[in-house]
């Protein structure tokens, strides 16, 4: 990967070195950025980021940060705002430095200790799933970053982003949580969703590999479909179709022998008659005729 920009003109230090962490590391010294300094509290995390980079190791959070123009705290949500105290209080920031976390909820107040020692702040934040380390490699550049930062820190925040081959959406802070609530959904819960299709399989005597070859197809369509059409004009399916005999036979059967999906596929069901109505395939007394179904009434 070659940088977007001419030469780099800052260092980058991290301190947290997890699959995200280490996989920016990698990404941005490929792209030209110096690695000033890497630390993580695991001495096997620092080894695999030496050894991945060929970055300096330092012996702790401030030192490392104290040699970078711009601190990636890369560590879990919960520990961004303690590591970056940690920092302030053994003088690893200064005037003109920039502070940065890949949160995807958590504000620029948790780099407030930061701001207050002088450094600007930023959160750059993938959207993007990332289940190992390989994976983030491979899937970080050409996602689209959300990106939170001050005044001062803007620039450098896009630059960042830019050379990772990455698109930059500006994010206020007060909606940074339902932007994290929505790549949740559309990520973590959509793991869930499918995990579920596969127990109803497996509960028909399916195998969950056969389950996934059965399905996968189906799933792939309908994201390509979304992907092209988007979500109203790529519903099908029985609830579109306002086929309530069907629906009614799909929530017997589940009360009959898998009860504790009923409830995840009446809510989703209400939800789906309203995306019914948007597109137009169900006429009122389909769609109020559906709501009563899923609410428990009879088809």
């Amino acid at each position: 990967m070659t940088s977007h920009h001419d030469s780099p003109r800052f260092r980058i230090a991290f301190i947290g070195l997890g699959k995200v962490g280490t996989a920016m590391a990698v990404l941005l010294r490929r792209s030209g950025y110096p690695l000033a300094a890497l630390y993580d509290v695991s001495p096997e995390a620092r080894e695999q980021a030496a050894s991945a980079t060929g970055a300096p190791v330092a012996s702790g959070a401030a030192e490392a940060a104290a040699r970078g123009d711009a601190v990636f705290i890369t560590t879990g949500d919960d520990r961004i705002l303690p590591v970056c105290r940690e920092i302030a209080d053994g003088q690893g920031f200064r005037k003109g430095q920039m502070a940065v976390h890949m949160s995807g909820a958590g504000g620029l107040d948790l780099l407030q200790p930061a701001r207050e020692a002088g450094a600007d702040r930023a959160s750059i934040h993938p959207m993007q799933a990332f289940a190992d380390s390989a994976m983030a490699l491979q899937n970080l550049p050409g996602s689209v970053f959300g990106v939170t930062a001050d005044e001062p820190a803007r620039d450098r925040a896009v630059r960042i982003v830019e050379d990772l081959g990455g698109s930059p959406f500006f994010i206020a802070e007060e909606n940074k949580a339902l932007y994290h609530a929505a790549a949740c959904m559309a990520s973590n819960y959509l793991v869930t969703l499918i995990r579920q299709v596969e127990t109803v399989y497996e509960s028909i005597g399916m195998d969950r590999e056969a389950a996934r070859k059965a399905f996968w197809p189906l799933v792939r369509g309908t994201l390509r479909n979304i992907e092209i059409m988007g979500t109203v004009p790529a519903l099908t399916g029985p609830v579109a179709r306002g086929d309530a005999g069907t629906i009614g036979k799909h929530l017997q059967a589940f009360r009959e022998k898998l009860p504790q999906l009923l409830e995840t596929y009446s809510i989703l069901g209400k939800q789906t008659v309203e995306l019914a109505r948007e597109k137009g395939s169900l006429s009122p007394e389909q769609a109020e005729r559906l709501h009563s179904i899923f609410s428990g009434g009879k088809p």
